[in-house]
């Protein structure tokens, strides 16, 4: 099974797990950004669900649909990004997840385009999601410099990850989700919340959890080459990334401690907030699950 198909699997496990707990119902005005940064073992069964209750009435209408689109590429960064994107189908399989999973009032638009910087975004008003190109090359930089093996697959984990960021700030507009906090910080847990969602043998699929660890060193790498943060970089709408990486090693490890040992130390995961993951997850896995209920189909 390949990554982009563990990817689609995790949004049918959620419908499942969801399903599960017995759900059964429950703006941004400029687009939300993820900046210059993406959002982006055998794990065993999540071991934090609890019986999720209607947070607010469903979607009635379903009518609408993702629709991938591929925009042209002229730049060579682009072009690099945009070969990435279309030789893993990426684009079509998320669409396809989101399809099967979601009730959707109208059409949403997946678009991979040339954007001129590392970008990504979900603009409501014209009810689409972008996935810069040059955001997929910069990741294969990082994952190119650090000496993976194949840093192409790594790089489309950083994507996968960016992409439910994204959702994450979709399904906050599209369904007037209530939230607390900083929406940047709430679309870092739907997407890990998605990828480390159990699938129908109960079990998290190993390839989703290295989706949120590529994803938590693409933003080591962004940190690392960012230098020294300054009183803007801390003020900013998103978290620095060195603490987004720390953040999603933490759900990781929180989802399934057994399995996750390895995020520990090592220049990981430190043990003084390993000790608070577990309920770091259970708390963000429950919110989630009774946010989402009464949308998936």
């Amino acid at each position: 099974m390949t990554d982009r198909v563990r990817a689609g699997a995790a949004l049918i496990g959620l419908v499942i797990l969801v399903s599960a707990c017995g759900n059964t119902g429950a703006h941004n005005d400029q687009p939300s950004e993820s900046a210059v940064s993406p959002s982006t073992a055998q794990a065993g069964p999540a071991q934090s669900a609890r019986p999720a209750e209607p947070s607010g009435t469903g979607t009635d209408d379903a009518s609408g649909s993702m629709i991938p689109r591929y925009d042209d590429a002229t730049s060579s960064e682009a072009k690099t990004g945009r070969d990435i994107q279309q030789e893993a189908n990426l684009l079509n399989h998320l669409s396809d997840s989101v399809n099967n999973t979601l009730k959707l009032p109208h059409d949403i638009q997946l678009v991979g385009k040339q954007c001129d910087t590392a970008n990504a975004w979900w603009d409501p008003n014209d009810n689409s999601v972008t996935l810069c190109y040059e955001e997929a090359t910069e990741g294969l930089e990082i994952y190119t410099k650090a000496g993976d093996a194949d840093p192409r697959a790594s790089t489309v984990n950083g994507e996968i990850a960016t992409f439910y960021h994204e959702l994450g700030h979709m399904v906050i507009s599209l369904y007037d989700l209530p939230i607390t906090g900083r929406e940047e910080d709430v679309a870092d847990q739907l997407s890990a919340y998605i990828l480390l969602t159990p699938g129908p043998d109960g079990k998290v699929d190993p390839g989703n959890v290295q989706a949120i660890k590529d994803s938590a060193r693409e933003f080591q790498g962004y940190a690392e080459a960012a230098g020294e943060l300054d009183d803007a970089d801390l003020a900013g709408g998103h978290s620095p990334n060195k603490v987004r990486a720390f953040n999603m090693e933490c759900w990781l490890y929180g989802s399934n401690p057994a399995a996750n040992g390895d995020l520990v130390g090592d220049g990981h995961l430190p043990q003084s907030r390993a000790e608070l993951c577990e309920d770091e997850w259970d708390k963000l896995s429950h919110a989630w699950s009774q946010l989402l209920g009464p949308h998936l189909k």
